[in-house]
Order: structure tokens, then sequence, then C-alpha cells
């Protein structure tokens, strides 16, 4: 089948870099002899019949800014049968040849179904909580790194001057990703995930953290930092029981969605500049049912059944590294 027009949407949460992609996607195509046509606010607008036509001009000023300028949103009728039959005929039938979507599994679970349905569709992976199986890194992932180290470190600055305890709590679903990675770039005494912790009780936790207070405490050590992936949660609770039991004071911070927001950094740029390249060119190829990725710190590209059947989990040299670096003698008093 030729290839005139092709569609871009993004879906499922926001991240930084996302308009980066739909910039590359859409001036990288135009390039190539598409016509190209946005998609907005996910496949709930798709099956709304929500379309925009993009040019050059309209992605202007756009490689900078956080967020998605096609909006997305969540999509229950999309999850059904009937959904995923009337979208593909809403995309057919306004001429729709083929359809890039920019998101996570789940997305990449609805583009399959439209792949299935006659709609050639490639996946680019969107998502700060870098949980998707399949790629090493996604889009926004970085830039929400860099905003939870920056919160971090300003935390610690407070956590100091009062000799505090701080946990603070990132997010990441239900993935510790940016858990740790946040934790060794700050210097963080301890570091909660799911991966390890979602079903430790409450009070084991505590002890936990108890024990390396005091431990401490003992070498002179008068502040303590504990990073907390989303998944793990109630921070505050814990906040209230480490208090009780050490009579150190100690506070909550949730991050929350300042995560998702902010411009992107360079790496999610270029990235996300890539991955766009690397979907039209695998739609020019003539193939579909494929998800952009990095392997090995490449650009590549996976089928998405394959993909989507891959196993991730948290890398366990740096989980145990950041009690390495948080014991070390020579660190004491330091972050």
């Amino acid at each position: 089948m030729e290839l005139r027009k092709i569609g871009v949407l993004t879906s499922g949460g926001d991240a930084p870099g996302m308009n980066a992609a739909i910039r590359s996607i859409v001036r990288y195509g135009l390039s190539q002899g598409f016509e190209m046509v946005g998609v907005e606010r996910g496949y709930h607008g798709l099956l709304r019949g929500e379309f925009v036509e993009l040019t050059a001009a309209s992605v202007s000023d756009l490689i900078q800014r956080g967020g998605t300028i096609l909006q997305t949103a969540r999509s229950k009728a999309f999850a059904t049968p009937e959904g995923i039959e009337s979208a593909a005929k809403i995309a057919k039938d306004y001429g729709l040849d083929a359809l890039i979507v920019i998101g996570g599994d789940g997305s990449f679970r609805g583009a399959q179904k439209l792949c299935e349905q006659g709609i050639p569709t490639i996946g680019i992976p969107g998502t700060i909580d870098n949980d998707i199986s399949c790629t090493e890194y996604t889009i926004g992932y970085d830039t929400a790194l860099n905003t939870a180290m920056e919160a971090v470190d300003k935390i610690r600055d407070t956590a100091t001057s009062h000799q505090r305890c701080s946990l603070i709590e990132v997010m990441g679903r239900n993935a510790g990703y940016i858990a740790i990675e946040v934790a060794l770039a700050t210097g963080a005494e301890m570091v909660l995930v799911p991966e390890k912790d979602k079903n430790c009780p409450r009070v084991q936790l505590v002890n936990r953290i108890v024990e390396d207070i005091k431990a401490a405490q003992s070498v002179g050590k008068k502040h303590h930092i504990v990073i907390i992936a989303e998944g793990v949660g109630g921070s505050q609770e814990l906040a209230e029981m480490i208090e009780e039991c050490t009579e150190v004071e100690t506070r909550a911070t949730v991050l929350g969605h300042i995560q998702r927001g902010g411009s992107p950094t360079i790496k999610d740029r270029v990235v996300a500049a890539q991955m766009g390249m690397r979907a039209i060119d695998l739609l020019a190829q003539g193939k579909s049912n494929r998800v952009v990725i990095i392997k090995n710190g490449k650009i590549s590209d996976v089928d998405i059944d394959e993909g989507l059947a891959m196993k991730k989990t948290i890398c366990e040299k740096d989980y145990n590294l950041i009690g390495y670096l948080s014991r070390s003698i020579n660190n004491v008093g330091q972050n």
C-alpha cells in the first residue's frame, strides 16, 4: 500500500520531549513527501475524529517546550473491541494510511490492535518512568531525573540546616528507575523501590530506616535523605512513624507532577529527534507494528508483540551501590 497521509498522536502521561518528537516526525515526514496529520487528545480524540493538519510552520518554536501540543487523554471506550473497530474506521474514512503513537506500553497495545484492524502503526516510547521493557531509554526520563535531582539538592540544604530526616517521593508508577538514579545522583542514604519494597510491611521499612539513621548518628552525621518510589508510596505515614521512633524531625515531600513538566534536556531532545526519524523511515520501508527503541545505546526497533512480551527490572548493582556509598566511612557527614 502506498502511504500518503501519516497521523501522529500522544497517549498516556505526558513527558518532556514529546513535542520534540512531534516536530521531528512532522518535518522529516514532510521532507519525505508525506502529508502529516495530528490526532488531538490521543485515542480519545481518534474516536472523535479530532484531526489537524500539521505543517513545518505548525511545529515551529516547539523543541524546547514540555508537555504535548497534541494533548493526551484516557479513553475507556477505545479499550473495547467496538472502540478499536470504530477508531480504525474513523482513521480510514479520514484517509490516514498509517499512525505513529508516542506513549507507553498501554499506548502500544492500542497501536497493536489498530494494526490488526489494517492501520499500519509505529510506536515511540515516551514516558518519564523508563518502564517500557523493550527499550533502554524512554523520552522524558532524563528531564524527570534532572528535575528530581535539583529538588532533592534543595531539600538537602534545609534538611542539613535543621538536622532532619527527609523522605522524598519521586514518580515512576510501579518502577524504581527514577528513584535509584536520583538516589545515586544526590547521595541519598537509602532508596525504597517497588521491585524490592512494595509488599514489605510498613513496620519493617521503618525499622530499616531507623537503624540507618542511628548508625549514621553514631558517626556524627546530622541529616538523612531517603528516596521513595511512587510505587512504594506512603511517605507521609513513614515520616510520622520514623519521627516517633527516633525523635528526629522527619519530613515527607512528594515531588509529584513537577517531574513530568519543564523544558526537555538535550538528551531528550536529541533522542526524540532520532526516534521520530526512525519511525518515518520504518513506514517508508513498508514496515509496521514496530516500536522504536534504544538498544546498546543506539536507535533500533522491535516488533510490538515481541516488545510487549519482554521483561525489565532494576539494575541490582546500582541499587546496592547506594548502600555502599552511604555507609562508606570516607563519606561520613558528606553526601
